[in-house]
């Protein structure tokens, strides 16, 4: 969940959050401030949702798919295929 307590938000930096609760907060924070400044309307909701999932995917393919890669070699592939 994006909350944190709101005696932390005035100082939090979300360049650098310190808990997964932290970079979900300004994650969050990001996409309400767009959603304020371009209002609430179907365009409007389409680019959160794609620019979420746009970064969802190339952080997947630039890390954890790597990453999940070096384990495969290290331990071994359960896939056979």
């Amino acid at each position: 969940m994006p909350y944190i307590k709101h005696s932390e938000r005035a100082s939090y930096d979300f360049t650098t959050p310190r808990s997964v609760g932290e970079l979900n907060y300004g994650i969050t924070l990001l996409c309400v401030n767009y959603l304020e400044k371009n209002g609430k309307k179907y365009a409007t909701i389409n680019d959160i949702v794609g620019a979420l999932e746009g970064a969802k995917l190339e952080f997947y393919r630039r890390v954890a798919s790597p990453y999940e890669d070096t384990k495969i070699m290290a331990n071994g592939d359960v896939y056979e295929v």
